[in-house]
């Protein structure tokens, strides 16, 4: 039994004593995709913080065909907001590896959330601000994110939560429905989220927390996912020596 109520009212709160705790006063700074959970995780900064907290940061790479939903959002929440296209940093960056160096499809598409978050970095410390992590619990179970970009942040109030769950709330929120039950899609290789992971979200998130799921081959997909990108979640490994 999911309560979106108490659950939002809980993590505004939660919101709050975060800033009081670690920069009264300070700015939210969000990436703002215009898909769920950049949405709702805005939201809740502007009932926690006001409209006047929190700065969203639109940050295509060139031409981003749904670049209106990211619109749509800062409009709707009055938020102050700035465009950041990022294709010229990614670009450079490519022409300026070494020659020789084969790149992986992975790495190719890894280097724009981590220029992503070196944008949000750079306008969060020249605005006063905290970094607001977007990531869900469901996409964090099967490390369906990019480590050192979307992964990270100051803090997230979306991680313990199920997509599901986040489109309760979303709704809650008043959110437009069309941002809220927007198909996921990664931005990175033109796919959905549900095509690359090799189930649906809702099979994920009853599986998450119930248990329960009837195909035994997702059951495996999972299970290896997760085991596999716990190191996500997990601090850098650090050598503790034995002083005296």
């Amino acid at each position: 039994m999911f309560d979106a109520q108490k659950v939002k009212d809980a993590c505004v709160e939660w919101i709050k004593e975060f800033f009081e705790n670690n920069g009264p006063g300070c700015n939210a700074v969000i990436g703002i995709s215009g898909g769920k959970d950049s949405s709702v995780a805005a939201a809740l900064c502007v009932e926690a913080l006001g409209s006047d907290r929190v700065i969203g940061v639109l940050m295509p790479k060139g031409e981003q065909h749904d670049i209106d939903c990211a619109y749509k959002l800062v409009n709707h929440l009055g938020i102050r907001h700035y465009v950041v296209n990022i294709k010229d940093a990614v670009d450079g960056l490519l022409e300026n590896l070494p020659k020789d160096l084969t790149l992986t499809e992975q790495t190719m598409n890894n280097i724009p959330p981590r220029v992503r978050m070196t944008t949000l970095y750079a306008v969060s410390q020249s605005c006063n601000g905290r970094v607001v992590n977007t990531c869900n619990l469901s996409e964090d179970w099967v490390g369906y994110s990019t480590r050192y970009g979307d992964s990270v942040g100051d803090f997230s109030p979306l991680s313990r939560l199920t997509v599901q769950e986040v489109k309760e709330i979303g709704y809650l929120l008043g959110l437009p429905r069309d941002l809220v039950d927007k198909t996921p899609i990664d931005g990175l290789c033109g796919k959905t989220d549900e095509d690359n992971l090799g189930f649906t979200y809702a099979e994920l998130d009853r599986y998450i927390r119930t248990g329960e799921i009837e195909d035994p081959e997702k059951k495996a997909i999972i299970d290896r996912k997760h085991k596999m990108n716990l190191f996500k979640l997990e601090l850098m490994p650090c050598f503790e020596p034995e002083l005296e």
